[in-house]
């Protein structure tokens, strides 16, 4: 199979509410259902990432938020077999057990970002689940003290993070388009269903009040039919925000991921859907620009690590930004700019979690991508003379790793002692 294909098939999958308390939740099934009966006790060891994107995210179907909730949640009751969907059915029964569920946790520094432990135990014994690497990847499985699985985990051990991670991370602008280019329909069929999904919460969002309402509340002056470009652009950004408003209340609709990221999937796909319909473009043109947003999506996140300090909106909307070119009839060029002109803008935004402020770096982060692209169809972006941008976008994706593995490790620590000093 078409290896691009291949990677796109993996990466683009429906979850239920914030990716991180979901992979937690499957965790918790996991080991549960490992054990004979429910357990009685909880034991999660994580990194401090994971903690951090679940800390402050309300959980689909329910009133409880944070990790160790989404543990017991799935403990009580959960399906692994639903994958990252396994909060979109609760019922009262588990929601009362995960509430009385006694759960231990502990931060664990020498672990990838992505990686969650939870020990189940009861009477009967106990059972370990461990995810890394992707948020549905289990790496080590233990049955009352008899191992049934064991992957490498200090290198995360997944073809994601070694094999399809080099692939992409070393890719260019001009290579992700000549594929795009002439990509199989089968490509296109998996982006444009994916704009569907995501453009059904964003929709939902714009008549229902969640979170802040940023998205509801700065669509106003819009209302739902652009009737400029510069209309469709705002109300692009309105509807992106509005999907994350209501994804991170956790509202029961789902959402295509992007690089483990249902956050990243929205800003890569509502924008570009709401200006794709202004323009009445044909399903194959817009295909093609999602499809190009999406793997500039993927190819930034090879460059950093999936969770880190820097905010993952912004990277992705570094490929909207791309996207809204190509829907313009823009060449590479152009791209080119746009790409070098977000970096030059919005690269100092900090992920502190996963949470109701979501969606107010979506909506800057989809607008600082309306305003590169206008500049570069005026023949303007930052020069390689401008901090950390690079002579072309390849380089500034290699500034960007620089800036999230090197410079944003003591941020990351920081951000979480401050987020954890509040719990306090």
């Amino acid at each position: 199979m078409d290896k691009y294909l291949k990677v796109l098939r993996k990466e683009m999958r429906p979850a239920m509410g914030c990716t991180e308390p979901a992979a937690s939740a499957l965790a918790g099934a996991k080991a549960a259902q490992l054990l004979t009966g429910y357990p009685t006790s909880l034991e999660v060891i994580t990194s401090r990432d994971m903690v951090k994107n679940a800390m402050g995210v309300g959980l689909p179907n329910c009133s409880l938020k944070g990790i160790q909730a989404a543990v017991a949640l799935g403990a009580s009751g959960g399906d692994v077999e639903k994958g990252l969907s396994i909060l979109s059915d609760l019922c009262p029964e588990q929601i009362q057990r995960a509430s009385a569920l006694p759960v231990l946790l502990s931060i664990e520094t020498e672990v990838p970002s992505l990686y969650i432990k939870v020990i189940a135990k009861n009477d009967e014994g106990y059972a370990i689940a461990v995810i890394s690497g992707e948020h549905d990847r289990f790496s080590y499985l233990e049955q009352h003290g008899q191992v049934l699985l064991s992957l490498a985990v200090d290198a995360c051990g997944s073809s994601l993070e070694e094999e399809d991670a080099q692939f992409l991370g070393n890719t260019s602008l001009s290579e992700l388009l000549a594929w795009v280019q002439s990509a199989p329909q089968e490509a296109l069929d998996l982006v444009l269903e994916a704009k569907e999904t995501n453009m059904a919460i964003a929709k939902h969002a714009m008549e229902h009040s969640y979170g802040l309402s940023v998205g509801r509340i700065a669509s106003e002056p819009i209302g739902k039919e652009p009737s400029s470009l510069s209309e469709a652009f705002s109300l692009a950004s309105a509807m992106a925000a509005a999907a994350s408003d209501a994804r991170m209340a956790g509202c029961p609709l789902p959402v295509i991921i992007n690089s483990g990221s249902g956050n990243q999937g929205i800003t890569l796909t509502v924008p570009l859907g709401v200006v794709g319909s202004y323009l009445k473009c044909s399903d194959e043109k817009l295909g093609r620009a999602l499809l190009l947003s999406q793997l500039i999506g993927l190819a930034l996140t090879a460059k950093k690590n999936r969770l880190s300090a820097l905010c993952g909106a912004f990277t992705a909307a570094i490929g909207t930004a791309c996207g809204l070119v190509y829907l313009l009839d823009g060449t590479l060029l152009e791209m080119d700019r746009a790409f070098n002109t977000m970096v030059g803008n919005l690269t100092g935004i900090i992920c502190d979690g996963a949470k109701m402020t979501c969606a107010l770096k979506i909506y800057s982060c989809v607008e600082a991508a309306n305003l590169a692209c206008k500049l570069a169809f005026r023949g303007m972006s930052p020069g390689n003379e401008s901090g950390i941008v690079g002579k072309t976008s390849k380089e500034s994706m290699d500034f960007l790793s620089r800036i999230s593995h090197e410079g944003m490790e003591e941020t990351d620590k920081t951000i979480l002692s401050i987020m954890l000093g509040k719990q306090a």
